[in-house]
């Protein structure tokens, strides 16, 4: 399905797979607003895409803020075709023996609860519309949580997962599609946050933001008929395990 015309909410587009997705939906004609926190973050990213970026501030953990952010956006893009959830956020302190309770609350008002607000914000014009694509990022922390991952990303990754299926199954009868792309380890700035820090030649097996991007791509090109409800991806060094 050609894209051009269509319209792209990006949430967490100031780095990583945000942007790669920014660039890839720019450079296949869709006309992209990034949201992220860091204005200078989100300049750099619309800099460097193939058109013109819509850029906006805002923490999608407020409410209120994101209510209104929509309402702008959807006047500015006359309507949200796709949205793609891919705001996360982790700690260094994960284990369930450090993990501090503002800790907890924060991780799950970004990945789990951050996205709710914009889906609950964006749902009514796509209902009304008769069509829609949520695209959500979540994590194999979700489908196999571990110590590297840490209990709050992985119970917020769950969270998402779970809602954006939910979502779907309730919005399907009025057009609108959800997917959720669970990936493994992808060479991101979320690496930072690891407790132990990566070395280059761990980083080079992983994924690229871009190999994300393209699945992004793939399912947003896809005809209202057909419906990816999730994809997995591994890097071919980490395999299924």
């Amino acid at each position: 399905m050609d894209l051009k015309g269509k319209t792209a909410l990006i949430t967490g587009g100031g780095s990583g797979v945000g942007a790669a997705i920014a660039r890839a939906y720019a450079a296949a004609g869709v006309r992209v607003a990034i949201v992220g926190r860091r204005r200078a973050a989100l300049e750099a990213v619309a800099a460097s895409a193939a058109a013109p970026l819509i850029i906006a501030c805002a923490d999608i953990a407020d409410r209120a803020a994101v209510a209104a952010l929509v309402t702008d956006l959807e006047s500015q893009l006359g309507g949200i075709d796709i949205l793609v959830n891919c705001a996360g956020a982790n700690i260094k302190a994960r284990s369930m023996a450090e993990l501090a309770p503002e800790d907890w609350d924060a991780l799950l008002a970004t990945n789990a609860t951050g996205a709710y607000n914009v889906m609950r914000a964006v749902l009514p014009a796509m209902r009304t519309r008769g069509s829609g694509l949520i695209i959500s990022i979540a994590s194999v922390a979700a489908l196999r949580p571990g110590p590297l991952s840490g209990p709050a990303y992985a119970a917020s990754k769950a969270a998402l997962i779970a809602l954006t299926r939910a979502v779907g199954n309730e919005e399907r009868p009025h057009g609108i599609r959800t997917t959720c792309i669970s990936p493994g380890e992808i060479d991101t700035p979320l690496l930072d946050t690891r407790p132990t820090p990566v070395d280059a030649a761990h980083r080079a097996s992983m994924m690229q933001p871009e190999d994300i991007a393209a699945a992004a791509l793939f399912v947003a090109a896809l005809p209202p008929r057909a419906l990816v409800p999730e994809i997995v991806m591994m890097p071919s060094s980490q395999g299924y395990a």
